[in-house]
């Protein structure tokens, strides 16, 4: 039966036409992207300074 899923989900993919991102969508991927590594960041220097044994 989950095979059968399977074939039919392939199938629905390949007749699906590519869309390009809009730019809005564009745009919110930049934005997140950004918080995310800007935060990345920000929560290793907070880290840094509130435990400063835990980096090794």
């Amino acid at each position: 039966m989950e095979q059968l899923n399977d074939l039919k989900f392939a199938e629905e993919i390949k007749k699906m036409e590519y869309e390009p991102l809009d730019a809005t969508e564009k745009r919110l991927v930049a934005w997140s992207l950004g918080i995310g590594v800007t935060l990345l960041v920000v929560f290793y220097f907070a880290s840094n300074v509130f435990f400063p044994g835990a980096h090794g």
